[in-house]
């Protein structure tokens, strides 16, 4: 049976627990909603009894029809929370996820002062933007191939008041002959063919952001061969890559010469980063 949402029906009674009011978890019921009136969260509670025109019953059951459908909710509403600060998204960007804040959070405690800082296809811009919010005496640069992404990191570079320096490149190629205290990345690391591609939210997002189309190594790989040309002495290297890669990438860490090499777990117990430094 199709949903709908009511003209009519108040704020109160379309959150209403028991029975369900609206067909999706709580937390995305009252997302969709402030989206849909335009409104915070607060006035959900200091308006409970406000009834929806037709109009705003329209717009919210348009965009419960697209989570229904599976989109990602930050799709839908166009921005996601990261490290503390709002990030604009979109289908030409992979939606920033707690888990990559713990490379945030690894790169900060490395980057000495007034350090030079690195981020690889940086996509929306999260991990350079939040490390420029927290760190203001920091030179943070940008990579990424697509000029979509590009556009979307610029304005939530300036939505969140920081200085980074994007530029358009296929790793590398644009930093050709600098220097940095710190490189970080969360590169494509899902192989190719890995059944999560078509699961969930992964099914809406830039299938080149997501995977490398080959075992899922090959831009680590890249990564790691190249960047002890472009770290100064004692700089280090911080990877994201999948659940089940942080041997294999300590591997390749410690085949071209980096030292103190090790993982870190999420909040999950997933070893999600891996890194080390050179002499």
């Amino acid at each position: 049976m199709t949903y709908v949402v009511q003209a009519g029906a108040t704020i109160r009674q379309l959150l209403a627990a028991v029975p369900r009011s609206l067909p999706l978890d709580p937390l995305e019921n009252r997302i969709l909603l402030c989206h849909a009136l335009g409104v915070s969260r607060v006035a959900l509670i200091t308006q409970s009894e406000r009834a929806l025109t037709d109009d705003e019953a329209a717009r919210l059951d348009a965009l419960v029809q697209r989570r229904l459908g599976g989109e990602p909710i930050a799709y839908i509403v166009g921005e996601r929370e990261f490290f503390g600060l709002p990030f604009r998204v979109g289908p030409g960007v992979l939606i920033p996820r707690p888990d990559t804040e713990l490379i945030v959070e690894l790169s900060l405690e490395r980057l000495p002062p007034g350090g030079r800082l690195l981020d690889m296809g940086t996509g929306s811009g999260a991990i350079a933007v939040a490390c420029a919010h927290s760190r203001r005496d920091a030179s943070v640069t940008a990579l990424d191939l697509s000029e979509e992404a590009l556009a979307i990191a610029r304005a939530n570079a300036a939505a969140n008041g920081v200085t980074v320096r994007f530029l358009q490149s296929d790793w590398f190629s644009a930093v050709k002959h600098e220097g940095f205290e710190l490189i970080a990345s969360n590169p494509p690391y899902i192989a190719a063919g890995d059944e999560h591609l078509s699961q969930g939210d992964l099914r809406f997002e830039p299938v080149g952001a997501l995977t490398d189309h080959a075992d899922g190594l090959s831009a680590l790989r890249t990564i790691i061969a190249g960047a002890p040309d472009h770290l100064t002495p004692g700089g280090w290297l911080l990877l994201e890559h999948g659940y089940d890669q942080a041997e294999a990438v300590r591997g390749l860490l410690a085949a071209r010469g980096f030292l103190d090499v090790q993982s870190w777990r999420d909040l999950a117990g997933i070893e999600r980063v891996s890194g080390g430094r050179i002499s």
